[in-house]
């Protein structure tokens, strides 16, 4: 690689830096906005419906500095953030920290296998659909509106009435073992799988028109080795591009699937913290999910880079 396109990668890298840190910044004070001008003092919405005494009053003044006047409230929230200080739950006594800790490893667990049943769906159905006949190409278009269609939480509700309440073949709740992971993810990562698939089947087609096509057919290339070689890479760059999509999707789907499967994960833990009026832990979900939006979206437009040299290469 020369020294040219190292250079550009590197102002690619530190233009989505800036870029994260700017939305970052903006989600934090958003949520410190919402803080301030909700109804009541601001105290009290800390305290929500935790115990309210003399000391622990005392406590959150001293924390959040709400003696001080309110740039310096401000900017002290924003220091305590930039030192990894998400604040403290005073209904359940924890760092914010703490309550957050524990619950990452199942939301991961579960976007994980949601982006994989995505992915590896789409996959499929648009390799095997793209120029085909017209009825498998319609057959597949309308598998894949329905699932895009119709919301994770009613999905989930139906292979809970198929494969866990009649079947019986997977847990109904919880999340002991491989098999609990299997309908929620299935849940989650439909709708993902009915939107990846129309656009990589759309972008196959169009790749497989492509003169290089030609040529490749006419070498003797199998139409196989010619979608997995050239055509594939070829259709990624717009599905690439619903990177945004994709993470919000996943964010948002899991609260509603964590819920109505009852596995315990950040979702859970928003659903709480809205009920019962924690926000510090609402907060601290919100800056999180501005967090693993900002590194998705940069890791994946370095992969757009990566799938399509040319975008490296301008100034």
């Amino acid at each position: 690689m020369t020294a040219r396109p190292l250079s550009n990668w590197s102002r690619a890298l530190a233009r989505r830096l800036l870029t994260g840190l700017a939305v970052l910044w903006a989600a934090a004070s958003a949520s410190y906005v919402a803080l301030m001008l909700a109804p009541g003092e601001t105290i009290d919405v800390l305290i929500g419906d935790g115990a309210d005494t003399p000391e622990i009053r005392a406590k959150i003044i001293a924390e959040w500095g709400l003696d001080r006047p309110e740039v310096v409230q401000y900017l002290t929230y924003l220091w305590r953030l930039l030192h990894g200080d998400l604040g403290r739950s005073y209904q359940l006594q924890l760092g914010v920290g703490d309550v957050l800790s524990g619950q990452v490893g199942p939301t991961v667990q579960l976007t994980l296998a949601a982006a994989g049943v995505g992915v590896a769906l789409a996959g499929v159905i648009a390799v095997v659909t793209a120029g085909r006949g017209r009825w498998l190409r319609g057959a597949a278009s309308a598998a894949e509106l329905v699932s895009v269609s119709v919301p994770p939480f009613l999905i989930g509700l139906v292979l809970l009435s198929v494969f866990s309440f009649t079947l019986g073949w997977f847990p109904v709740s919880g999340a002991s073992g491989p098999q609990a992971l299997v309908l929620p993810a299935c849940a989650l990562g439909l709708p993902i799988a009915g939107v990846l698939g129309q656009v990589l089947r759309g972008g196959l087609e169009r790749a497989l028109e492509q003169p290089f096509a030609v040529t490749a057919r006419a070498r003797g290339l199998s139409e196989a080795r010619l979608v997995a070689r050239h055509a594939l890479r070829h259709a990624l760059i717009p599905a690439v591009t619903l990177a945004g999509w994709f993470t919000g999707t996943l964010l948002g789907g899991a609260v509603i699937t964590e819920v109505l499967f009852g596995r315990p994960g950040l979702g859970q833990v928003a659903m709480r913290a809205v009920t019962g009026r924690d926000m510090p832990v609402v907060m601290a979900v919100v800056l999180l999910s501005a967090v693993v939006y900002v590194t998705i979206s940069t890791l994946l437009d370095l992969a757009y880079r990566a799938i399509d040299p040319r975008i490296g290469g301008r100034p």
